[in-house]
C-alpha cells in the first residue's frame, strides 16, 4: 500500500525531507553510512531505536534515519514496534488496521509491510491496540517476519517504547543486533538517559551509542 497525499505532508516533519542541505539532515545521512559501513564488527542489520523516557523524538530519529539511509541506495524496513504509541503511521500516511499485532490472528506479511514514498525504504505498521504488547512482540510470527525481512534488507529499524516503561522494549534489545539510544538535548535528564543505559546493558543489548538531538548550538559548535 503507497503512501497518500497526507503521508507526502505529514514527512515534511522529517528534516531528511524538508531541510535536506540542513546540517541535522547532513548528521542523520552520516548516522546511516556509519551504520552501513561502521568498523563495528559484526555489522549490525537490525537495529532498535529506543530512549529513556516518552516524546524524547525516538520516532522522528528513526524515521529521519531510515530516510537518510534509503536516499543513500539502501533497503530499508522500518518496524513501527512501539505498541503503546504508535506514530509511523500517521508519519508515512498508511492505514493501521493491519500490523504487527494482527500478524497472530492470520493476516498475511504483505499487508503489514507497506511501500511508502520514499524509494527503498517500507513500512511495517503497529496494528491495532493489544492488551499485551510484549506477547505481542515476543511471539514467534513477529520473530520470523523480522527475519524475513533481514534477509531482503539492508537495514532493519525498529522503533520501540521507552526502556525504561516498558518491558518489550528491553527484550527487543536483547534479541536485535544493536541498540541506538535516542537523547533529546533539551527534555531527557541526565540521570534518565544513565538508567536507559544501565537497564539496556542488563540485558546485554550491544548499544552502538547515543543519538542526540534537538541539542543547543549556542555559542560556537
Amino acid at each position: 500500500m503507497s503512501g497518500d497525499l497526507r503521508g507526502a505532508n505529514s514527512l515534511q516533519r522529517l528534516t531528511t525531507i524538508s531541510a535536506p542541505t540542513s546540517p541535522s539532515a547532513e548528521a542523520y545521512r552520516t548516522v546511516s553510512v556509519n551504520l552501513r559501513y561502521g568498523g563495528t564488527e559484526p555489522r549490525p542489520k537490525t537495529i532498535l531505536f529506543t530512549s529513556a523516557g516518552p516524546d524524547d523524538g525516538t520516532s522522528q530519529a528513526a524515521a529521519n534515519v531510515a530516510v537518510a539511509a534509503a536516499q543513500g541506495n539502501a533497503q530499508v524496513v522500518l518496524i513501527d514496534g512501539d505498541l503503546r504509541r504508535p506514530t509511523l503511521h500517521e508519519l508515512f500516511g498508511v492505514a493501521n488496521n493491519q500490523g504487527l499485532t494482527t500478524l497472530r490472528t492470520g493476516s498475511p506479511t504483505e499487508i503489514v509491510v507497506h511501500e511508502t514514498e520514499i524509494e527503498g525504504l517500507k513500512l511495517v505498521t503497529s496494528g491495532p491496540p493489544a492488551p499485551n504488547p510484549s506477547e505481542v512482540l515476543s511471539s514467534p510470527t513477529v520473530t520470523q517476519l523480522i527475519e524475513r525481512l533481514r534477509a531482503d534488507a539492508d537495514l532493519v529499524l525498529v522503533d520501540a517504547s521507552p526502556v525504561m516503561s516498558s518491558a518489550d522494549t528491553s527484550m527487543l534489545a536483547a534479541t536485535l543486533d544493536a541498540v541506538i539510544l535516542v537523547v533529546d538535548g533539551r527534555r531527557t535528564r541526565r540521570q534518565d538517559a544513565r538508567r536507559a543505559k544501565e537497564q539496556l546493558e542488563r540485558v546485554n543489548a550491544r548499544i552502538l551509542g547515543v543519538l542526540l538531538h534537538n541539542a543547543r548550538t549556542d555559542g560556537e559548535g
